[in-house]
């Protein structure tokens, strides 16, 4: 494996990204980064673009308004709970997804296989959803990343599920944020470590 010697890192995206409710070193990407270097890969804690309540077409204005110019060893995206939340279409969703693909690979300086997404988690597990139809939010989030993993495939980029992961949180507070609606540092570990062994291929 050729690592890239002092890899950087940016992570795009909404609350799970930035890490609503949990500290900063709990965030998942954040998380990841500690777990590469702890297997010996040289590689900065990620500079984020990422904030609660985005959409993808919020993201995308964001990363406009932040003048970032940079090119970055590794860039992951994580955008689409927002858009399920609100009832946009997914047709909209596609179109904006891609966009958000396309500007990620350009922050990997024209390289997809730096380039990784992970999958919307099922926020429909969490006690901030009781009362609410569950069955109906997963089959949405399912819809969304469904598209989000088509997208992926044909622009060859890779795509981290973890969606199976975020609904071991049901029933189980310890994987909660205090919030009652985020998710906890316990379930972002499970992501970054879901995501390591692939991630690691791309430096």
């Amino acid at each position: 494996m050729t690592t890239t010697p002092n890899a950087n890192y940016l992570a795009l995206g909404d609350s799970y990204t930035i890490g609503e409710s949990v500290s900063a070193a709990d965030r998942w990407c954040v998380q990841l980064a500690g777990l590469l270097r702890k297997d010996g890969l040289s590689i900065t804690d990620p500079d984020i673009i990422a904030r609660t309540g985005w959409t993808t077409s919020e993201l995308h204005d964001a990363i406009k308004k932040s003048g970032n110019q940079k090119t970055y060893s590794l860039v992951s995206l994580l955008i689409g709970v927002n858009n399920q939340y609100r009832g946009q279409s997914t047709e909209t969703y596609r179109t904006e997804f891609r966009d958000l693909l396309q500007t990620a690979v350009r922050f990997a300086g024209d390289k997809p296989k730096r380039v990784f997404v992970v999958s919307t988690p099922d926020w429909g597990v969490t006690p901030y959803a009781a009362g609410r139809n569950s069955q109906q939010i997963a089959q949405e989030i399912d819809a969304f990343n469904a598209i989000a993993q088509e997208e992926c495939k044909k622009a060859g980029i890779l795509y981290v599920d973890i969606t199976p992961i975020s609904r071991t949180a049901a029933n189980d507070p310890s994987q909660i944020a205090d919030d009652q609606l985020h998710f906890s540092g316990k379930q972002y570990r499970q992501w970054a470590e879901k995501a390591l062994p692939d991630v690691k291929k791309l430096l």
